[in-house]
C-alpha cells in the first residue's frame, strides 16, 4: 500500500499480523485503562491478545498504521451480530496510540478498513462509539457514517453511565 505522508512521518497501512499483536494488545489495553472507548476493565493478556488479533487476521479484517517502523495504529472489522440474517453487517473498531492523534492516522486506517468491508462484500458497516467521544464521531462522519440512534445508560466505566451511539454506513 502506498505511504500517505502526515506531520510526524508517512503513514503506511498495512494488513495486520501475529508479529504485531503486542504494539496492538498496548493500544487496546491503554484505551482499557485510560478511556470509555472500550467498555471492559479487563486488560488483554498477551495470550488474549494474540488470539483476538488472530481471529480478524484470519478473517482479513486486521490492519496497522506504520509510521516510522512504529506500529501507531490498528483497525479491525468483526461480525455485527452472531446470527446469520446480520453476515452482510460488519462492526469496525479504530484506535490510535497515545501521543499520535490528529495525525491522519485514524483516517487511514478507517479508509482502509472500509475499502476492505466493501471488497469483502458486505453491505454495511456500523459504528458504536461512546456518545461523547466527538473526536470517534467526527471521523466516521467524514466517511459517509451517520447516526443511527444513541441507546441511553447502556454501559458503565469509571463509575459514569455511558450513552453509546449507533452510526452506520451503507457500502453498496
Amino acid at each position: 500500500m502506498n505511504p500517505i505522508y502526515k506531520r510526524g512521518g508517512a503513514v503506511t497501512v498495512r494488513p495486520a499480523h501475529l508479529g504485531d499483536a503486542e504494539a496492538v494488545r498496548a493500544i487496546r489495553n491503554h484505551a482499557v485503562e485510560h478511556s470509555t472507548a472500550l467498555w471492559t476493565d479487563t486488560p488483554q493478556s498477551p495470550a488474549e491478545g494474540a488470539a483476538w488479533l488472530s481471529t480478524h487476521i484470519e478473517r482479513g479484517s486486521a490492519f496497522v498504521a506504520d509510521v516510522d517502523g512504529e506500529v501507531a495504529g490498528f483497525a479491525v472489522y468483526g461480525p455485527w451480530r452472531e446470527l446469520d440474517g446480520y453476515r452482510h453487517t460488519v462492526e469496525d473498531s479504530v484506535y490510535v496510540r497515545e501521543g499520535r492523534h490528529g495525525l491522519g492516522i485514524g483516517s487511514a486506517l478507517l479508509a482502509t478498513l472500509v475499502t476492505a468491508a466493501r471488497e469483502a462484500g458486505h453491505r454495511v458497516v456500523v459504528a458504536g462509539i461512546e456518545a461523547e467521544n466527538t473526536a470517534s464521531i467526527r471521523l466516521h462522519e467524514r466517511f459517509g457514517f451517520r447516526h443511527a440512534g444513541t441507546l441511553p445508560e447502556v454501559g458503565t466505566k469509571f463509575g459514569r453511565r455511558l450513552d453509546l451511539a449507533l452510526m452506520r454506513l451503507a457500502l453498496n
